[in-house]
């Protein structure tokens, strides 16, 4: 009888465990800042990728549907999904949002300063303003490039995220530069896409906070 005892103390304390764990996984997947995170970056880049095909138009008012957007949704939800993930002790979700908060922010400002002339005559001199836009798309391009390499040893979607990030400021950093409204549009149709690596990845986080199965997020390149 004891041995028999023993056997089922045995196994009901296996089943708790269980239970135990996959309670505790249930509610790591439910704490995800990517909740928050990655709906509002997607939002925010559907904003700005309608902005640079030409969507909202050629004028000076061009930008104004989007930045209520940058500052009110993106720009919020990132800096709440940096805090979680930090509170949380995820730093490498963290670092990730924290840095993007920085981006969205930023350019809405810039975007605001340009019309506004915050720091300067930007909306008569065509000069200043194509200088401030450059210096912006280059120094957060190398920022993300440091970023993509970082992320070599995470899940290689978002190695691809944050390479079509690359592409796209590049592309509007040339078409800056240039004058190029083709590669302007061409840059819209990059954000677009790495827009629908978003919703992947928020279909997947979503998903798992309501009880369903990992979706594939692809091996590291390093260390996979």
């Amino acid at each position: 009888m004891t041995t028999i005892d023993e056997q089922s103390a045995d196994a009901g304390g296996a089943h708790a465990a269980a239970d135990t764990a996959a309670a505790e996984a249930a509610a790591a997947a439910g704490a995800n800042p990517a909740l928050v995170g990655v709906p509002t970056f997607v939002i925010g880049s559907v904003a700005l990728g309608l902005y640079l095909i030409g969507f909202t138009g050629a004028s000076s008012t061009a930008l104004v549907g989007m930045l209520p957007i940058l500052f009110m949704c993106t720009g919020i939800g990132q800096l709440v999904a940096t805090v979680w993930a930090a509170r949380t002790g995820n730093g490498a979700a963290a670092a990730i949002f924290g840095i993007f908060t920085g981006f969205w922010l930023s350019f809405a400002v810039l975007a605001t300063s340009l019309g506004a002339d915050w720091f300067g005559p930007t909306s008569t001199d065509t000069a200043v303003a194509t200088g401030a836009q450059e210096t912006f798309l280059l120094t957060w391009l190398i920022g993300v490039v440091v970023l993509t390499v970082a992320s070599l040893r995470l899940p290689s979607v978002f190695t691809v995220l944050f390479v079509l990030i690359d592409a796209a400021l590049l592309i509007v950093l040339l078409g800056t530069s240039s004058g190029s409204t083709g590669l302007l549009f061409l840059g819209g149709i990059v954000v677009f896409a790495f827009a629908l690596v978003g919703v992947y990845m928020f279909l997947d986080a979503l998903g798992q906070a309501t009880g369903g199965k990992p979706m594939p997020m692809g091996k590291p390149i390093i260390g996979g």
